[in-house]
């Protein structure tokens, strides 16, 4: 073969391999880029559908819910699936049935990929119980302290709104707020450093006068 044929098909190759994988990335579109608004359009879709299904929960029961999505989900499988079949009957075609390539297409979980999910799980589970375990057995005083305040502030909460309610507000900060800050991001992190700045000052002012409060180190 040429030399200038076989480098030009290699570079054909390689272009067309990293077309693909450009064409992955963009596919691809994390959290992140979502809370974002990278992509209005399937962030749009995304909050429209998060906002329709906790507003339906907060109408009906989950039970209610889930059955009427999979209820909806079952009528369209089943209309399409009479309609294909009449249209291959009259058109006397053998393209045999719509959903074969999904019929056939493995969607079991292999073993590693669970045992990975699982031990990445374990690893937050274990970190989690270890911090109740310090704050619950008051390791730390003013930690402790801090965790009462907060689950007193979370009763008034909870007397307010209820959990579909919270989901709801939630879901419309996360969607709401990160383009706010990343416009606004100067400004705001002057704030934050300003109320960040006389929290520490208090929580410090707190630890001098509580009776044996265990300071924390600068190693630790």
């Amino acid at each position: 073969m040429d030399p200038m044929t076989q480098s030009a098909q290699i570079s054909s190759s390689q272009g067309f391999a990293d077309g693909q994988n450009s064409a992955a990335k963009e596919s691809k579109l994390s959290v992140k880029d979502l809370i974002h608004w990278r992509d209005p359009k399937k962030s749009g879709l995304v909050f429209g559908l998060s906002m329709l299904l906790l507003l339906s929960l907060a109408a009906f029961s989950v039970i209610s819910v889930v059955s009427y999505l999979l209820l909806a989900l079952l009528c369209v499988t089943i209309t399409f699936r009479i309609y294909k079949s009449v249209v291959q009957a009259v058109q006397k075609s053998t393209e045999g049935h719509p959903f074969k390539t999904l019929i056939d297409k493995d969607v079991s979980i292999p073993p590693e990929t669970f045992r990975k999910h699982v031990d990445a799980s374990l690893t937050y589970i274990n970190r989690a119980l270890k911090q109740m375990s310090r704050l619950f057995l008051v390791e730390d005083l003013v930690d402790s302290l801090k965790l009462a305040v907060v689950m007193w502030l979370m009763t008034y909460v909870g007397a307010v709104f209820n959990g579909i309610t919270i989901l709801i507000l939630a879901n419309i900060l996360l969607f709401a707020v990160p383009p706010v800050y990343e416009k606004n991001k100067t400004q705001i992190d002057q704030y934050i450093d300003v109320a960040r700045t006389q929290v520490n000052t208090t929580i410090a002012k707190l630890q001098e006068k509580l009776p044996g409060a265990v300071k924390r180190s600068k190693a630790e």
